[in-house]
Formats: structure tokens, sequence, C-alpha cells
């Protein structure tokens, strides 16, 4: 699954949801990290401000976290936002 360049959401939100639904999945587990930006750049053809903007998102909603210099990690499953 990747972004849609044709699809009239953005394409921030478009690549949130899709990593999202990877955590959900379990494809991502907690404590895993994410996808560097650059290999999310190329799997979805956005660029790195469209990447960080999804990250940004992520984080504030709790199902990420961003730790300096190391990555962007899943957040334990009891930070995620309830459903």
């Amino acid at each position: 699954m990747t972004v849609d360049q044709l699809n009239p959401e953005p394409l921030w939100e478009q690549l949130a949801e899709i990593l999202r639904q990877r955590i959900r999945a379990g494809e991502l587990k907690p404590r895993q990290v994410l996808p560097s930006e650059s290999h999310l750049q190329d799997e979805h053809g956005v660029s790195r401000g469209t990447v960080r903007r999804a990250m940004q998102a992520l984080g504030k909603q709790g199902w990420t976290v961003t730790i300096q210099g190391r990555g962007t990690y899943v957040a334990e499953r009891d930070s995620w936002p309830a459903e």
C-alpha cells in the first residue's frame, strides 16, 4: 500500500494512515524502529517534509516515540489512542 497522488487527502495524512495500519496489523511492533525518512520517501514517492509531517502526527497521537539521534519507534501498545 502506498499514497495515492490523485487522492485529495493530504499526502502526509495518507502516509500516517498507512503506518498506523502497519502498526495495528503487527507488521511494525512496539519498540521496533520505523523505517528511515529516506526509505519512506523512496517507498512512497513523497518529499522529506511529507514524511516528517506524518511522523509528527503519529507521535502526537501516541503511536510513535522519537528519540533524538536514534530514530522513531513504535510506542508501547498502552500508549496507542483508543479506537
